[in-house]
């Protein structure tokens, strides 16, 4: 549920629930106000299972990362609407596996940029840079991800649980042509790692993105349902076990019983190589 979609801006409006904010309340954090917390308790009466599906989505980007660095051999992550820092973090995982890995954090919420300069102030092969994950050129030509990623070789772009923040357009800001605008930029053989937030319940969907679009201003897309899912991954190879609840994404467990898993909504989404 990383924030991606509003514009940059230096200010820090504590009385307008962040999703950033609302996300690291789900996962336990601190780096939260009351704006959030009572965002998500509203968002909780829609949808209880909201705090088990966070966790669950962040044990999956955990999980991906490490295939991708240990499997794949992938050396450098794009990670779009990173969110807060939390723990075990895309470049602690990768740099764990190869400490060469480089790691770009692109985010728009102010709080975000300052807690994670001050995380990474210290790790040369990351970086943390404010700005709509949809101004796709002024990302990839930043001079720290000019410093960081070369392009010519793979790289593994991430847009984890964040496509549900952007509105439905009929212009380059549409989700669906963001990916493919990323895609076009990456070297054969890169990868993109893609879920988002889906019900198959309408009336969790309406009151979800209903709820998120007035406690945020309007920072917030849609609820969508599994098979928009699928058009994020056209022309693309999705590798094993396909698009799946992420929970079931190559569990390093046997997967978790019906009383472990989000009944309400579920992130839905997989890894794919171009």
């Amino acid at each position: 549920m990383a924030r991606g979609a509003n514009p940059p801006t230096h200010a820090i409006d504590v009385t307008t629930p962040s999703v950033a904010r609302m996300y690291d309340w789900l996962l336990g954090g601190v780096e939260n106000y009351d704006s959030d917390r009572t965002a998500c308790q509203d968002l909780l009466r829609i949808a209880p299972s909201t705090q088990l599906l966070a966790r669950n989505n962040r044990a999956f980007l955990q999980r991906v990362v490490r295939v991708l660095a240990e499997e794949y051999g992938v050396e450098q992550f794009v990670d779009h609407g990173s969110g807060l820092p939390s723990q075990d973090n895309v470049h602690q995982i990768a740099q764990r596996i190869n400490p060469d890995c480089r790691v770009v954090y692109i985010d728009s919420d102010p709080i975000v940029l300052a807690h994670g300069r001050t995380t990474l102030q210290e790790n040369k092969n990351t970086a943390v840079i404010q700005a709509d994950m949809r101004n796709t050129d002024a990302i990839f030509t930043h001079a720290e991800t000019r410093r960081l990623i070369d392009f010519e070789r793979p790289v593994a772009a991430l847009f984890v649980s964040v496509l549900h923040c952007l509105e439905d357009r009929d212009d380059e800001h549409d989700p669906v042509a963001l990916i493919k605008r990323v895609a076009a930029k990456l070297a054969p053989g890169s990868f993109m790692v893609i879920c988002q937030l889906v019900s198959d319940n309408a009336r969790v969907r309406d009151g979800v993105t209903q709820l998120m679009h007035q406690c945020t201003g309007g920072m917030w897309g849609r609820v969508r349902e599994p098979e928009e899912v699928r058009a994020y991954f056209d022309g693309m190879e999705i590798l094993d076990p396909g698009l799946v609840d992420v929970v079931d994404w190559r569990p390093d467990t046997p997967p978790p019983p019906p009383a472990q898993r989000a009944t309400d909504w579920i992130e839905w989404g997989g890894l794919a190589r171009l």
